[in-house]
């Protein structure tokens, strides 16, 4: 009988007997590489009889061939039971290629360059060039504080030096660069791409950070193995008109459309006969798979970085601390922040020129935007509409507008005081909740911007767009689709639909939208959209087939992480993202492992035609 976890014998002779044997014939090569002289009857390594813990690559397969450098360096490491202690570091050097392997990663010469690759299977992380190392338990359980308290680097850092001994802590620096280090890793292995993945070596947190997005993407990305996805909560099969006939539902053959009587039918004959068969779905053809059909929601979340102050500008700042300005516009911090005036500033440290109407006007400004954050105004504004908060003569008052400069209104004026923000952040989900990828809106969630985040989502993968979209605008969007010739092709592969709760403030005589957007047309003309379900009365009633509302879902889990991200810089910010992203994707898994809602192979068999 086959022992569990022991390779099969060899020629009779136990597998475990064979491994043994090799140790001892390679002992000396043990020794010499631990520094341990086996001749010697004396004492001569420091770390023995108490030895240190001692950390190594974990490439063992190569120790014929590797030799460690003369002495090991004395760290600090944080052990999984959250303890300091010491431990010694050894580097393996390569005698032939001169490449150096440190426990969590190794070093080479590329192109006259010290260049470094990740090792993905390490128990410790470096986290300081001053020889501080973390267990990975660590960092994992960063990672979930993370996702389950909203965590930031410095609350992280801040928790585990309240349970640390005293005058040994973690600096905010170091938590930020275990979380990076962590997550690099597994991003690139979630992305297929930890075999090609290199950057010079010894490089700050930012250039970690930096060189991860310039693999996954940077104002964006999404995530490859979302797109293969499939359940039963975003993938069904294919539906007609029949199958919901068969199931006893019944229909509302008015197109439901202020000013149009006609039967739906009839109407789209009259107005173009090649699209009628597209809207009314009437039953399978013969001899052929069904198919399947898969939803994707989407929706834009109010976070982002700051970005230069010029509105045409799209460039992150070149000072996130205090800066207004993007690298190629720091010129204009000596030209007048009132737009056009175009003249000096008064002085190098003032942000006007010496106009009294244009330094009165910035100093109104500053007195209403200075000294309060965001939540802060937002939180005395909430103050100021309780009824009782009028009768508080203590009470913060804030001016609900800014003064006119010359004729032109406070709130028109266009300046330079103060660095922008990124307008939104684009998010895309199947309809289960499996994030898919993401991109920036900066000025505006204009249907051109987000037509092209979801082109560069699918770019590639035209073959795997969805089916439908539900968008809370996606009247708009196709229009703009439709009148800019259907870029991409998009009309051609998926329907654009308004989610359920955004449909019902849409205008009734928009015929575009309730002919096209409608989320669960009554007059079967997208049986897609539904199902009949019977109540305990037995009574059948039609009820969306999806939930279109997984977006907000996601976007109101994204609230608890808006404060730090709109703090951050871009590359940090884009990081972030796609750490979320990959984060959040895992826990939805679960869940739906959980339910047991995966579909099962013979789905996919049967139902091979992506419609």
């Amino acid at each position: 009988m086959k022992r569990h976890g022991i390779k099969d014998d060899v020629d009779g002779i136990p597998h475990e007997k064979i491994v043994a044997s090799e140790l001892t014939e390679n002992i000396e090569i043990i020794y010499d590489f631990l520094g341990i002289d086996n001749d010697s009857t004396e004492q001569t390594t420091p770390f023995f009889p108490v030895a240190p813990k001692i950390l190594i690559t974990r490439r063992t397969t190569e120790i014929h061939s590797l030799r460690r450098q003369d002495q090991p360096q004395e760290v600090r490491y944080l052990d999984e039971t959250y303890s300091w202690k010491q431990a010694l570091v050894f580097v393996a050097r390569c005698p032939r290629c001169r490449s150096e392997y440190y426990p969590d990663r190794y070093t080479y010469m590329l192109n006259n360059e010290r260049t470094q690759s990740l090792e993905y299977d390490s128990d410790y992380i470096r986290v300081s060039k001053k020889g501080i190392w973390v267990h990975r338990n660590i960092a994992i359980a960063q990672e979930h504080a993370v996702f389950r308290f909203r965590c930031g680097w410095s609350n992280f850092g801040g928790w585990l030096n309240d349970n640390l001994l005293p005058g040994q802590t973690v600096t905010n620096r170091q938590a930020q660069r275990l979380f990076i280090e962590h997550l690099s890793r597994r991003l690139l292995k979630a992305h297929g791409k930890e075999n090609d993945f290199q950057l010079r070596a010894n490089t700050t947190t930012s250039d970690l950070a930096s060189a991860i997005c310039d693999v996954l993407g940077h104002n964006g990305g999404s995530i490859p193995s979302s797109f293969h996805h499939g359940c039963q909560e975003c993938t069904h099969q294919k539906r007609f008109r029949s199958d919901l006939i068969s199931e006893g539902a019944t229909f509302d053959e008015g197109l439901a459309v202020a000013g149009l009587e006609e039967n739906i039918g009839e109407n789209v004959d009259q107005q173009n006969p090649q699209v009628s068969g597209t809207l009314l779905q009437e039953e399978p053809v013969p001899g052929q798979k069904r198919g399947y059909i898969r939803m994707a929601v989407m929706d834009g979340k109010t976070i982002g970085h700051r970005i230069c102050a010029l509105n045409e500008c799209q460039q992150p700042l070149d000072n996130f601390k205090n800066g207004r300005f993007c690298f190629n516009h720091l010129n204009l911090r000596q030209i007048c922040g009132i737009i056009p005036c175009g003249r000096p500033t008064a002085t190098e440290v003032s942000v006007t020129c010496d106009s009294n109407a244009h330094r009165q006007w910035h100093e109104k400004y500053m007195k209403r935007f200075n000294r309060l954050s965001y939540p802060g105004v937002r939180r005395v504004i909430r103050r100021q509409q309780n009824p009782s908060a009028s009768a508080n003569p203590f009470s913060l008052h804030i001016e609900q507008e800014l003064p006119s400069l010359g004729n032109i209104p406070g709130n028109e004026v266009s300046h330079t005081f103060r660095a922008r923000s990124v307008y939104c952040v684009e998010t895309v989900q199947w309809a289960c909740g499996i994030p898919i990828g993401w991109g920036k809106c900066y000025n505006s969630e204009s249907a051109p911007q987000v037509l092209g985040i979801i082109s560069r989502i699918w770019e590639g993968r035209e073959n795997l767009r969805p089916s439908f979209i539900a968008y809370d605008d996606a009247c708009d969007l196709l229009r703009h689709i439709a009148t800019q010739g259907n870029p991409g092709g998009w009309i051609n592969s998926t329907k654009f639909i308004v989610d359920a709760w955004h449909y019902i403030g849409h205008r009734a005589t928009d015929i575009l939208c309730r002919l096209w957007c409608n989320p669960a047309p009554t007059n079967g003309s997208q049986p897609d959209l539904i199902i009949v379900s019977k109540d305990t009365q037995g009574t059948p009633h039609s009820t969306r087939a999806f939930n279109t509302e997984t977006a907000e879902h996601f976007n109101s889990w994204l609230n608890g992480f808006e404060t730090q991200l709109s703090q951050m810089t871009d590359i940090n910010f884009d990081f972030f993202m796609h750490s979320l992203f990959l984060i959040f994707k895992e826990d939805v898994e679960k869940k739906i492992q959980k339910r047991n809602q995966e579909l099962p192979d013979e789905f996919w068999d049967e139902n091979a035609v992506d419609t």
